[in-house]
């Protein structure tokens, strides 16, 4: 099939929305379709031996032309700036979200009720977690994220020696300060487990300012970002990843790539988080760091439990490995192709 995708945001740009589009325009490609990407996201040049075709910025000129060729249109996220031509011109498409259909502080602005509206002429609505799905329509369906599993792995040969890791943005939604707080009630509690946070952002001076207050110098650590392999055995070092988010999170991929990693993910009740952790971990009530601090407690002071927690983690994983997630994608294509093949 000639298959064409749209996502406001891809490589280079890192991101949940920029992994899954590129997992998905990868392994279609590698399955023999043809497939061409459509995006906002600039860059200096495409990688080598990339399978498929990137239009960066398009024109509107540019959008028909590719909607003319494909046989299937495959939107991550809806946009409504090419969603209307694809109408026009009838387009079989296939529209996945990948959050929630409203503002950031979750209102439902009058662009969101007009997506809802849109929606309801896709050939299909498919969302990334069951939380999403029962908000965009009663009969959207659902295919949950992928995950790198060819990069994510165990490393036998890495010592596991670090108890908590922060993998994430460092902003105020993703809650690392709520984290901190939870170290310094389980330091209150006799704990002393050691943190690592990965990742930047604006937050971050305020962060480790309240680390200073808190007396935690001594076992937090402030690593950056860190990317591919060098995150992959970062992570193999520590026993348990935390996902403190305020914000209801649609999915979260981290947790599958720690799971893979053999870490316990620890994370936040509302939204997708639970179903990306599936029986493999413990939730807490979002903003909650005296509920956070009591799971880690429990869960550090039971060596046991950490290793009950993760024996359904290789069945759970091989739901969300790329081949099994894009052959669900090529099965929602196809039932709307005009020709499958």
């Amino acid at each position: 099939m000639k298959l064409l995708i749209s996502s406001h945001f891809f490589a280079p740009s890192i991101g949940g929305i920029e992994q899954v589009s590129g997992i998905v325009a990868e392994e279609l490609s590698r399955l023999g379709h043809e497939v061409r990407v459509l995006t906002t996201t600039t860059a200096e040049a495409e990688p080598a031996g990339q399978r498929f075709a990137v239009f960066r910025r398009p024109s509107l000129r540019r959008i028909v032309q590719q909607l003319r060729w494909c046989d299937v249109y495959l939107q991550s996220n809806i946009s409504l700036a090419t969603f209307w031509p694809a109408v026009v011109l009838r387009i079989p498409t296939v529209v996945t979200y990948h959050t929630w259909l409203t503002r950031p502080d979750g209102r439902i602005g009058a662009k969101d009720r007009l997506k809802r509206l849109v929606a309801k002429l896709a050939s299909r609505n498919l969302a990334v977690s069951r939380a999403v799905a029962a908000t965009v329509s009663p009969d959207c369906g659902v295919i949950p994220n992928p995950y790198r599993d060819e990069l994510f792995q165990r490393n036998p040969a890495i010592r596991r020696d670090r108890d908590l890791v922060f993998l994430g943005r460092l902003v105020s939604d993703k809650g690392a300060d709520l984290l901190i707080d939870s170290l310094k009630e389980l330091n209150n509690r006799g704990l002393k487990p050691t943190l690592s946070i990965i990742g930047g952002g604006p937050e971050e001076p305020a962060l480790k300012a309240q680390v200073t207050r808190a007396g935690l110098d001594d076992r937090v650590r402030f690593l950056g970002k860190r990317t591919g392999q060098e995150l992959v055995d970062e992570l193999c070092r520590h026993r348990i990843m935390v996902v403190p988010s305020r914000w209801l999170e649609p999915f979260g991929i981290v947790a599958l790539e720690a799971m893979a990693c053999g870490l316990i993910p620890v994370v936040s009740s509302g939204g997708g988080l639970p179903e990306a952790v599936g029986p493999c971990g413990s939730t807490f009530p979002n903003g909650d760091s005296a509920a956070l601090a009591d799971r880690l407690e429990q869960i550090l002071a039971n060596p046991e439990s950490q290793i009950e927690m993760l024996k359904g983690a290789e069945q759970h994983l091989a739901r969300h490995a790329r081949h099994a997630v894009v052959e669900s994608y090529l099965a929602a294509l196809r039932s709307v192709a005009p020709n499958p093949i």
